[in-house]
């Protein structure tokens, strides 16, 4: 039996509405159910850069895009994502992007490959005792795991240092470009 969530219960004579009130907020009309409202609260308009002020302190006034309407291709769009893409901009954030990401991965596949190797073809050397009962494959296995919260940080460091920044900026050409595009105010 499922709980009621503070809804009242029915006593089963007749037909019950399928689409039912929960916590006082009314169901959405089926005409509007297709289309993303700007006040859903899951949608982080501050993520976005919608509604930030230029440094007053009190938000500017959110402008919404229009929506797409039918029948129309989104052509015009994908050209736009096609010359972002080509943009010296978008080009430098990749860079930064593999300058980081292939000597990473390269350095911890040639670590984890090693220490496969190493336990599979010289067990004695893994054997070799370092403090008691903790031998050489016990700290190369607990190193295996601190190197992947050290990459880990490391990636998230650089991404926020090197990346961030010039990948937002890009988003927001792109949307605003977008937004131009199909109709809405830019």
């Amino acid at each position: 039996m499922q709980p009621s969530k503070g809804r009242p219960r029915r006593d089963g004579a007749g037909q019950e509405n399928p689409v039912e009130r929960l916590d006082g907020v009314a169901p959405v009309p089926a005409e509007e159910a297709g289309h993303l409202r700007y006040d859903d609260p899951w949608y982080d308009a501050l993520a976005s850069g919608w509604g930030e002020s230029a440094g007053a302190g009190v938000p500017a006034p959110a402008v919404v895009p229009s929506a797409r309407r039918e029948g129309e291709t989104g052509v015009a769009a994908a050209d736009v994502y096609l010359e972002v893409q080509r943009s010296e901009a978008f080009q430098e954030v990749r860079r930064r992007y593999r300058r980081f990401v292939v000597p990473a991965f390269l350095a911890f596949f040639a670590w984890y490959v090693g220490y496969v190797v190493a336990a599979t073809t010289a067990p004695e050397l893994m054997a070799r005792p370092v403090a008691g009962a903790v031998n050489v494959a016990l700290v190369a296995g607990l190193g295996q795991f601190l190197t992947t919260f050290l990459f880990t940080w490391a990636y998230a460091r650089h991404a926020r240092l090197r990346r961030d920044r010039a990948a937002l900026e890009l988003r927001w050409d792109t949307q605003e470009l977008t937004r131009g595009v199909n109709g809405g105010v830019s």
